[in-house]
């Protein structure tokens, strides 16, 4: 998905940074506006954190609007959801974050799910970053207690993974 955005949108670092900043967001651009959900968001605010001018966000939307497969992309692209990550030691939740060597090899996710069943922990809730967006792709898997410490080394096991830290 990021190289066809980024394959149209090359020729102006510029609209690239705000398309970035709508898509990490999971902003959708429909009709010269930007949503998070059903709320607008106003261009001044994406200008900021793209650290463009506004009128830069105002003709990236006007590119979307005319590209029919930019428009496809970001007319539909919502958000995908809330994280528990950052207030799961508050609600005493455990916190797997894995770094894979290759995020695109098959059955990591699947084998860390079988390996945390096995210790009898059940999977609140599983990120997995894009490959394409993210430069350090992670799966974070959010289970309902603290992750015992001697499950990293099984985990270290799973084909494909590089690192593997708890929380």
């Amino acid at each position: 998905m990021w190289n066809k955005i980024k394959s149209q949108l090359e020729e102006y670092p510029e609209r690239l940074k705000v398309a970035r900043v709508l898509i990490e967001n999971g902003l959708s651009a429909k009709d010269d506006k930007i949503y998070l959900n059903q709320i607008e968001v106003p261009p001044v605010r994406i200008a900021r954190v793209a650290k463009v001018d506004r009128r830069t966000v105002n003709e990236t939307l006007n590119t979307i609007k005319r590209n029919s497969e930019l428009k496809l992309i970001f007319e539909e692209i919502r958000p995908a959801g809330h994280s528990l990550r950052e207030i799961a030691k508050h609600l005493n939740l455990g916190v797997l974050e894995i770094t894979p060597t290759d995020a695109k090899a098959p059955g990591i996710l699947c084998k860390a799910a079988t390996a945390l069943n096995k210790d009898n922990l059940s999977i609140r809730q599983a990120i997995v970053d894009d490959p394409e967006l993210s430069p350090e792709p992670k799966l974070t898997l959010i289970v309902e207690r603290k992750i015992p410490g001697e499950l990293i080394t099984e985990l270290l096991k799973i084909p494909g993974v590089a690192k593997v830290s708890i929380y």
